[in-house]
């Protein structure tokens, strides 16, 4: 392996910071990676561990046959990702998803990157942005990027940055959950990684129950943070709240939806809403609730969500809580290997880039890292086609959105999760004997033939082997 004894820096150790920092050190460039946690707290963190996860404790779909994000999840596999290698050592059933002992997690990454011989923790704020002797750097800040460097980064690019508000759902002790009126069941019964079918437990509601609840949410003292008014929400993380704003029926065919759910306690009448919860750790002792993002006071949420049945004896182990989620104008500011434009070296992963997830946040810290340590290596930098989703995310963030000049404001960049909209189009191959594809086997047949495509792409990128992961 070719080695340097130049010094890629990276500042913040969240997921993309973290996995930034692996994968130089194994292509051979030491580290210094820069994480002002304890020194500096924020509103989110409740630890100083490396990877920490605020927010839900789900990597989402692990289908890398028919989900994008899914086929991102094998995507860092081939490139040896950290975050990925440490969520499959400490996965928890949740379906069909990859959900993780957040806490088992962070530890995982926190010790790799501490044993790592070329990588260096240092502990600290950085107010500024890096001194022009850090010949390669990564700003992976996040969204609770510090002010300081929030306000450095505005002055050098002359652009104001962008932010959302970013809700954390409530944790739930699972001893304090009524199991004679809830039930485990996975939606359609659908087996994850590490699951059974019967992952998440189920809280359901009669048609009178849910109209309450939902008055209920209408009215709730909600958080206010008058300096923030008019920033918008992502929709993909909304709180409940604005959810039920936007219609009685919103949360319904939104996280409440019933379908795929039968009652096993009374399988014969169906339930006209149901609150699913999730295992949050090992142990099994703690479960969030699916998609309940909140900026409910403490005391709302408590008197409410024990409104939902059998949750009526709850304890929390977390309440929700809200935060600002700051990120950068990317397609105007960075270039296709998301570095700052006019400033050579100076590059930008995770959240703070515009994409949206933890797994997309590391696969950006995963690029950035690959990137910088090819330039101190003397190397070329080699992009990710555009057929993967690697590709796909990099078109997003560096120019894939539309602007609408004529209409300022109107389609401005926007937060997004990786997704099969943002992949070339591909040509779908009926199979001998069929003339036409019938209901949604056409949209299958496209994301199965987008999935093998990005895959086998992302493994001669890589230069590896990829017959265990491809999709068939």
């Amino acid at each position: 392996m070719k080695k340097t004894e130049k010094t890629l820096h990276v500042i913040g150790g969240g997921l993309a910071g973290s996995e930034a920092a692996w994968q130089a050190a194994r292509m051979g460039v030491p580290v210094i990676l820069h994480e002002m946690r304890p020194v500096r707290g924020t509103d989110a963190h409740k630890t100083d561990g490396l990877a920490e996860l605020v927010c839900s404790n789900s990597f989402r779909s692990d289908d890398c046959r028919a989900n994008a994000v899914g086929v991102l999840h094998q995507e860092m596999r081939l490139a040896d990702s950290l975050i990925m290698a440490s969520a499959d050592r400490h996965q928890v059933p949740a379906g069909s998803a990859l959900a993780v002992d957040r806490d088992g997690f962070s530890d995982a990454v926190t010790k790799a990157l501490q044993e790592h011989p070329l990588i260096t923790i240092e502990r600290g704020e950085v107010t500024g942005l890096p001194p022009a002797d850090w010949e390669q750097s990564i700003i992976a800040t996040g969204p609770l990027t510090a002010p300081s460097l929030a306000e450095a980064i505005r002055e050098a690019t002359g652009a104001e940055a962008l932010a959302f508000f970013d809700a954390i759902a409530p944790i739930v002790h699972f001893d304090s959950i009524d199991m004679d009126t809830c039930w485990f069941q996975s939606r359609y019964d659908k087996v994850g990684p590490g699951g059974t079918g019967k992952d998440y437990i189920n809280c359901p509601m009669s048609e009178a129950q849910y109209n309450a609840f939902i008055d209920a949410l209408l009215e709730g003292e909600k958080t206010e943070f008058k300096e923030w008014e008019g920033t918008p929400y992502f929709d993909g993380c909304l709180p409940i709240e604005i959810m039920a704003e936007r219609g009685r029926e919103t949360l319904r065919h939104g996280p409440m939806k019933p379908m795929g759910l039968t009652n096993a306690h009374d399988p014969d009448v169906k339930p006209y809403a149901v609150v699913q919860l999730r295992q949050d750790n090992a142990l099994g002792t703690l479960y969030n609730m699916v998609g309940f993002q909140t900026k409910l006071k403490y005391g709302a949420q408590k008197d409410i969500f024990q409104m939902i049945p059998g949750l009526q004896n709850a304890e929390f182990a977390r309440l929700g809580g809200l935060h600002r989620n700051t990120y950068i104008n990317s397609p105007q500011l960075l270039d296709t290997t998301l570095q700052l434009k006019g400033r050579p070296g100076l590059r930008f992963a995770g959240q703070i880039t515009g994409c949206e997830g933890y797994v997309e946040s590391a696969a950006i810290g995963l690029m950035t890292g690959r990137f910088a340590a090819s330039e101190l290596l003397g190397r070329d930098i080699s992009l990710p086609p555009p057929t993967t989703a690697f590709g796909a995310l990099i078109g997003h963030i560096t120019g894939g959105h539309l602007a609408a000049d004529d209409e300022p404001g109107k389609r401005s960049f926007q937060p997004m999760n990786v997704n099969f909209g943002l992949f070339p189009p591909v040509e779908i191959v009926k199979p001998e004997g069929v003339k036409r594809f019938r209901g949604k086997e056409k949209a299958l047949a496209k994301k199965h033939a987008i999935a093998a495509r990005a895959l086998n792409d992302c493994s001669r990128w890589l230069g590896v082997d990829n017959s265990t992961a491809a999709a068939e």
